[in-house]
């Protein structure tokens, strides 16, 4: 089974919320969301995250907009006005999830 990256498959869009980073993940095409649903999953992003996300991950569905939000705790180092990281809003964390590999049949 190919292994493809998730930029072919979907966009995605991130932000911050203090400590914690949001990306929002939609599927380029309505046939392609059962795919990202299926395995783009809240531990699948903790762990492709792992060297920057110190908390939990959760996952929201929103299967009439084709996407999945996901909420990514204690991620930027105390947030946008005490971090010292080059990206302390979280804005390129969207471009690094893109980069995941899921397998596609």
């Amino acid at each position: 089974m190919p292994r493809v990256r998730l930029l072919e498959l979907a966009h995605a869009r991130s932000g911050d919320k203090g400590d914690c980073t949001n990306i929002g993940l939609i599927a380029l095409r309505p046939e392609l969301y059962p795919l990202l649903a299926a395995q783009v999953t809240a531990e699948r992003v903790k762990q492709h995250f792992r060297e920057l996300c110190r908390g939990s991950v959760e996952r929201y569905e929103l299967p009439r907009l084709r996407a999945l939000n996901f909420v990514l705790r204690e991620s930027l180092d105390g947030g946008g006005t005490v971090s010292l990281r080059t990206d302390a809003q979280g804005k390129t964390y969207s471009a690094a999830l893109l980069r995941m590999e899921i397998d596609v049949p």
